[in-house]
């Protein structure tokens, strides 16, 4: 795998790691990247946000019909929208209805109650029907983020965050402070190291984070029957489905693939966290390359995956 991966081109620096089911780790290093170097999140925080969140829906904060506006006071869509009808999983699968993206969701010094809602106003007349349709967009998590904020009594996100890392031992170092912490983007705007995600993934993967109710909620296929109008996949030239902030993947045309049998969460700048179902293992591809990227750091993942899966099946 090290000499494989030595010869791989790539536009930069990157770490590799993965667990399988034993607990043994391999993990692959270049050049100045390391599994402890920080690196923005870009997409790869959609994951861990939706987790998060649907504990609080385990321990009884939330339920995932809940509407915004029975937990949002001053939530803005009026009750003869279409809208008015979406609820929690519609906000973690991206069916929510949410397509339009204000600017204020990239903006550092905006109040982040009040950038929520802006995204209401923003979408309030585009007669979408909750469930109808996937849009990948940072709006949803948003929403759902505030209603999280909003159930558990808190002040802010990062009070969410504190806690689940009391609660889990999780991400010690890492923080949700793009683009500031007083309104951080719950879709994509987390520090953290390959080390630290690697860590969540095998705490997921081995039910510590979500009991066997909430984990079968967590691994629905969210988009079987949703129109798929924006999927940043098709610049793989495959059809994949959403479940709860992450991806169902599919490497076809079509979605012909069984759900849940390898998901994902990669960001814009490369990285590429997964857990492969079907061969019980999970790993992570950090990096952080140029903005629209994902595919390359997809494509590097791909290249090495059958010396992993080789290495997975080694005994001892």
């Amino acid at each position: 795998m090290n000499s494989q991966f030595a010869q791989l081109v790539s536009d930069t620096d990157f770490s590799f790691g993965v667990e399988r089911d034993d607990g043994r780790r391999y993990v692959y290093q270049r050049g100045s990247s390391r599994m402890q170097t920080s690196y923005e999140s870009a997409s790869t925080s959609k994951l861990v946000s939706a987790v998060i969140i649907l504990r609080l829906v385990e321990q009884g904060y939330l339920k995932l019909d809940d509407k915004p506006q029975d937990r949002i006071s001053n939530w803005p869509i009026a009750a003869s929208s279409p809208l008015a009808t979406m609820n929690l999983a519609n906000l973690l699968s991206f069916t929510s209805g949410l397509t339009e993206e204000p600017l204020c969701v990239n903006a550092g010094f905006i109040n982040f109650e009040s950038c929520v809602n802006t995204i209401a106003n923003s979408n309030a007349g585009n007669q979408i029907i909750p469930g109808s349709e996937f849009y990948y967009a940072s709006t949803h998590l948003q929403v759902a983020g505030l209603m999280a904020i909003k159930a558990r009594g808190v002040a802010s996100w990062q009070d969410v965050f504190s806690e689940f890392k009391q609660q889990t031992g999780l991400f010690k170092n890492a923080s949700y402070d793009l683009p500031s912490l007083s309104n951080p983007r719950l879709a994509g705007g987390m520090h953290w190291t390959g080390e630290e995600y690697l860590d969540f993934l095998s705490a997921l993967k081995k039910g510590r984070l979500l009991n066997p109710t909430s984990m079968a909620q967590f691994l629905t296929d969210r988009t079987a029957t949703a129109k798929l109008v924006y999927s940043p996949a098709a610049a793989l030239g495959e059809v994949w489905h959403y479940g709860f902030g992450y991806w169902h993947e599919c490497q076809s045309t079509s979605f012909n693939c069984a759900p849940a049998t390898r998901i994902s969460s990669p960001g814009a700048y490369g990285a590429y966290p997964f857990w492969d179902r079907s061969k019980s293992y999970v790993g992570i591809l950090a990096r952080q390359g140029e903005l629209g990227t994902f595919t390359k750091g997809a494509a590097l993942e791909r290249a090495i995956r059958p010396k992993v899966e080789a290495w997975l099946a080694c005994a001892g």
